[in-house]
């Protein structure tokens, strides 16, 4: 599950304003240029605490308090992405100070709040790893085998055309051996298909 696309949400705590910017990231170089990007964005505020994870099984996680006292930033943001199965994520909560301090559960609190209250408004999508192929078929059938991989909620990522027409699809794992039958019947034999790399979707 990753956020739905990049998004911002606002948050006040004690006259203390909370902006939790989220992104979806494929890498850590990814999370990291967000995590500039939003840095210079708010330059002027009073801290910009970030956290990210990347990968199914949420191999790479990094936090950061950005001079807010140890732990009581960086990683509650951390920890409301990992309690809600949020991965491939960059969260950045930035704070202008509004004159009242909130002690280290208070600040706990706030920032794993912005970030929990962010993820509501920005939404979540699941994605599933999905196996490329390419669908290689004569100009006379490619209408039809294109028109029946959308109305049957096919993941159709491209169509190019040549001497031939060449459609991407992507495809869950477990059904490639299934796709492969259902487009021999589909083209009398006549389609080609290839495996490609692996890729995320949502169908």
């Amino acid at each position: 599950m990753t956020v739905a696309g990049e998004g911002v949400h606002e948050t006040e705590v004690n006259r203390s304003r909370f902006i939790c910017s989220l992104a979806p990231v494929a890498t850590e170089e990814e999370a990291q240029a967000f995590v500039a990007r939003i840095r210079a964005r708010y330059a002027d505020a009073t801290h910009n605490c970030w956290a990210y994870v990347i990968g199914a099984d949420a191999g790479v996680q990094k936090a950061n308090d950005d001079g807010e006292p140890g732990g009581t930033a960086g990683t509650p943001m951390l920890q409301m992405l990992l309690r809600r199965d949020v991965r491939y994520v960059a969260a950045v909560v930035t704070r202008y100070f509004g004159g009242v301090k909130l002690g280290a559960g208070g600040l706990i609190r706030a920032y794993g709040g912005a970030v929990g209250e962010a993820l509501d408004a920005v939404g979540t999508v699941v994605r599933r790893r999905m196996r490329l192929v390419t669908v290689t078929v004569d100009h006379q059938r490619a209408g039809r085998i294109e028109n029946d991989l959308r109305t049957g909620g096919r993941d159709v990522r491209g169509v190019h055309y040549g001497a031939e027409v060449a459609i991407e699809v992507g495809l869950p794992e477990a059904e490639v051996d299934g796709f492969r039958a259902w487009l021999a019947d589909a083209t009398a034999g006549t389609a080609r298909l290839e495996l490609g790399g692996e890729a995320y979707g949502t169908a």
